[in-house]
This record gives C-alpha cells, structure tokens and sequence, in this order.
C-alpha cells in the first residue's frame, strides 16, 4: 500500500488521517453527551467527562492541521466518473467538512473558561487564562460575554445541527457510490486495491 496518494486511490496517511478524524469526532460527542445525559454537574464524572471531550477537541485541532499540510503536498486521486453537479456537490460538501473541522476547535477552545487537563497529562490554558486576552480583552468585558457568540456557534449551531448534517451527508454520499452508482468511492478510503 502507498503512503502517498495515486490517481486512483488515496494513501495509507490520508486513510488514517480521515479514519481518526471519524473516530475522534465520534468520542467528542460520545464525551459531551455523556457528560450531560449521565452525569451531575461538579462531580469527577462530569469533570473527567468534560475534559475528554476538550482534549479529544485539541487532538482534533492537531489532526486537521496535519490533514491540511498533507492535503496540500499531496495529489488527490482522479474524481470517479459522475456529473458536474456530483462533483460540484462532493466539492462544496468536501469544503463544509474541513470548515467545521476547523471551527469546531477553535470555537471550543475560545468559549471554554477552564484549563484543558490534556488526557490527564499536562494543562493547556484556557483562551480566558492566556495574555492575550488578559492584555486585549479583560478590561472590556467578562469572559461570559466575551464566550457567549462563540458558545453560540459551538454548542447551538455547528455542535446541535450543521455537523449532524455534514457529517450524514457524507456517509449518505459514501453509502449512494458504492450501493447506487456501484464505483469506487468508498473502497478507495477502505481498501488498499
């Protein structure tokens, strides 16, 4: 199996780039839902709740960067056969993903008022604790309203619904090549031939 990208198929590394990507999605809102269907507030399962869900949201943040730099010094395979719409939709679809996948991280990080315990290993300040917005924010308004637009879009918007939707999509998109169009869309992010 190549590392790197071919015409036809993706590489090993953008496979499991892409596959943790879903993963760690999947924990963040396993963790968060957790957190507020099975917990009480102020307890060690909320707060070890809460911090999996802000340190599997940093390790996304790493992630993403590092599917962008590949992305960028990597060809992507040849476009499967199909019309200027699919290709147009897969596009804008493709776009959407990488644009929550940016986002959500810093709109997390931005509207969250406590330190980050990554995986119980070492703290990662707050936006609220750090000098810059000590130096550039504090004296203008609390933290509560400086978190409030991104809280907004975070948990109300991207976090309830648009992410939800992309991210069906997506599979719905998956599921419609290989069961409908019958091409190879899918087996080249699950195969190696």
């Amino acid at each position: 199996m190549n590392l790197r990208n071919t015409s036809e198929n993706y590489g090993s590394i953008a496979k499991w780039l892409h596959w943790i990507t879903a993963i760690l999605f999947l924990g963040s809102y396993v963790s968060v839902y957790y957190r507020h269907w099975f917990t009480e507030a102020k307890t060690p399962a909320n707060w070890t709740a809460l911090q999996l869900h802000l340190s599997i949201g940093t390790t996304i943040a790493v992630i993403v960067v590092l599917r962008i730099l590949w992305k960028l010094s990597n060809r992507s395979p040849d476009p499967v056969p199909g019309s200027r719409l699919e290709h147009l939709a897969a596009k804008i679809g493709h776009l959407a993903l990488y644009a929550i996948m940016i986002i959500m991280p810093i709109t997390g990080y931005l509207g969250t008022s406590v330190d980050i315990e990554y995986f119980f290993m070492f703290d990662i300040p707050s936006f609220k604790n750090t000098d810059y917005f000590i130096l550039n924010f504090s004296d203008k308004m609390t933290f509560k309203e400086f978190e409030k637009p991104f809280d907004l879009v975070h948990k109300e918007i991207m976090g309830a619904w648009v992410v939800w939707i992309l991210i069906l999509g997506h599979i719905s998109a998956a599921l419609y090549h290989q069961f409908v169009k019958k091409d190879r869309t899918l087996k080249r992010m699950t195969t190696s031939t």
